[in-house]
């Protein structure tokens, strides 16, 4: 059985081979790497590979269309909270141990609460991050929260971070996980032995947040 990968040239410094959440094959390389040498990269991680695309659980569970309604549930922080619609006239989103919508702006609840977690996903990512690089002795250039297709966040060759604002319906632990893990790749662009060693300084029990996010990831991708 052939091993179908994408190569994705630029003007970084190391060759990774990454499996994303639709289970592409995405191999990083710099400019000038021979096509040679990444084939056999390809051929040395062959098992691994085989074992990441065919993993049952890489996040298939059905994305289903929320229904706003008085008593939906919505996943903020790893809880859910019930929604309730309600006759006062105001716009976005209200939190306060629940949810709240005017009926008036209901039919725009979806895109309401899309904007209200990339506020708060914002408020929470940005200041961990700075927390996290200072601890690790790294900079970044820039942070985005934007909507990443098929990964919780990345770190590109030019030390810019990308993070899905998804990650703000997770358990806090999870979304500092996923900072550091990010954060790490300054210090080692790849998935050895020394890159969960620095991820382990600053979070011991970051296998917790690592299973939680791959048994309960799917969860995140529920519209909105």
């Amino acid at each position: 059985m052939n091993l179908e990968y994408s190569i994705v040239y630029s003007a970084r410094k190391t060759l990774t081979i990454t499996v994303e959440r639709d289970r592409s094959v995405i191999v990083r390389a710099p400019n000038d790497t021979p096509h040679e040498k990444i084939e056999q990269l390809i051929q040395q991680k062959k098992l691994w590979l085989y074992e990441k695309v065919r993993h049952t659980q890489k996040y298939d569970l059905p994305i289903k269309q929320k229904e706003f309604v008085s008593g939906t549930t919505i996943l903020y922080l790893g809880r859910n909270y019930k929604l309730e619609v309600v006759s006062d006239p105001f716009d976005g989103i209200l939190f306060d141990n629940k949810f709240l919508v005017s009926k008036s702006r209901v039919s725009d609840a979806p895109t309401l609460l899309k904007d209200w977690y990339i506020k708060k996903a914002k408020s929470k990512i940005i200041p961990l991050s700075d927390f996290y690089a200072k601890h690790l002795g790294v900079s970044f250039n820039r942070i985005l929260i934007s909507d990443l297709k098929y990964r919780w966040g990345s770190c590109t060759p030019s030390n810019k971070l990308n993070f899905n604002w998804r990650l703000i319906k997770a358990p806090m632990r999870v979304i500092e996980y996923v900072i550091v893990h990010e954060l790490a790749h300054l210090l080692e662009p790849n998935h050895n032995a020394q890159f969960w060693a620095t991820i382990k300084t600053q979070l011991p029990d970051y296998l917790k947040a690592k299973e939680w996010l791959k048994q309960s990831g799917g969860l995140l991708e529920q519209q909105p």
